[in-house]
């Protein structure tokens, strides 16, 4: 950073001690200037007043209230339609505040729903497969009994083949070509 010393100063002015020499040791009094009787406060008051005379007599004023009306204007219109914007929110605000109500009775009464039918399901999976239960035991009864009717007509067929070729033997043995012939005769009388 500069030293002091070295920066310029923007107004130079003189050391206290010149105006006492210049006044003899004694303090020095300067005079403001007047003018016509005014003194400089005077006449800035006077062309201060003068200004603003000015400013009415040419209706800078109007201009000014002209301005300032239309401002106003402006903001209530601004403010009226903020007020309308709000109103509107407000509207959307309760209609999606029903919507939701709405919406959560809806998901209230479709649970229910859900429920009911997830347990009118549950009773209808159960009655049915008691009934297949049932069916399939019945089926299985059945087969077991076509079973057994088929063993006994296959014990009875083995029965009546045995028996045959017991009678075949048997007669084989007992009856010999006479009697066959005999039998035979018989048998072709009848007919």
């Amino acid at each position: 950073m500069a030293n002091q010393s070295e920066l310029p100063e923007i107004f130079e002015t003189e050391a206290p001690e010149v105006f006492q020499a210049e006044a003899h040791g004694e303090e020095v009094q300067h005079e403001e200037p007047v003018a016509l009787g005014l003194a400089p406060g005077g006449w800035v008051g006077l062309a201060m007043l003068l200004f603003i005379l000015i400013l009415v007599w040419k209706g800078v004023h109007k201009l000014i209230l002209g301005g300032l009306d239309s401002k106003i204007f402006a903001i209530r219109e601004n403010l009226d339609e903020a007020r309308k914007l709000r109103e509107e929110a407000e509207a959307l605000r309760a209609e999606y505040a029903a919507k939701i109500a709405n919406a959560e009775k809806d998901a209230e009464a479709m649970l229910e729903n859900a429920k009911s039918e997830a347990d009118a399901i549950v009773k209808k999976a159960t009655s049915d497969t008691k009934a297949m239960i049932a069916r399939r035991e019945k089926m299985a009864a059945d087969k077991i009994a076509a079973a057994e009717r088929q063993a006994v007509d296959d014990l009875r067929a083995k029965a009546v083949d045995a028996s045959a070729a017991a009678a075949k033997a048997l007669i084989a043995d007992k009856h010999d070509a006479a009697a066959d012939s005999a039998l035979a005769d018989k048998v072709i009388s009848k007919i």
